[in-house]
């Protein structure tokens, strides 16, 4: 049984970092298409960034620069180091998985419970 349980979320102030993390279960993370996507209050689930099987990834122009997605196969987790952050960051972070080699229109059938980020001014 496929299982993402993500952490290292918080409360941070603006041009703060934070380092997400999404620990997978029930599946090796090397051979599926991840990603991160996030939620804020009343807005719709917005797509941050994904990584391919052969560790290509994509983001958000509005986080492209400041966001790093990242894995570690050993720990079989998922990563995502967020730096110079801005109010507009603040959602509810969420890791996603694909039994996909490549990210490209990727429909998710596997997502955490989410971590909290708050960015205040």
């Amino acid at each position: 049984q496929v299982q993402l349980v993500e952490s290292g979320g918080g409360s941070v102030q603006v041009g703060g970092s934070l380092r997400l993390s999404c620990a997978a279960y029930g599946y090796t993370i090397s051979n599926y298409c991840m990603a991160w996507f996030r939620q804020a209050p009343g807005k719709e689930r917005e797509g941050v960034a994904t990584i391919d099987t052969f560790g290509t990834t994509t983001y958000a122009d509005s986080v492209r620069g400041r966001f790093t997605i990242s894995r570690d196969y050993a720990k079989n987790t998922l990563y995502l180091q967020m730096n110079s952050l801005k109010p507009e960051d603040t959602a509810m972070y969420y890791c996603a998985a694909a039994p996909r080699t490549y990210c490209y229109k990727v429909v998710f059938p596997y997502s955490g419970q989410g971590t909290q980020v708050t960015v205040s001014s």
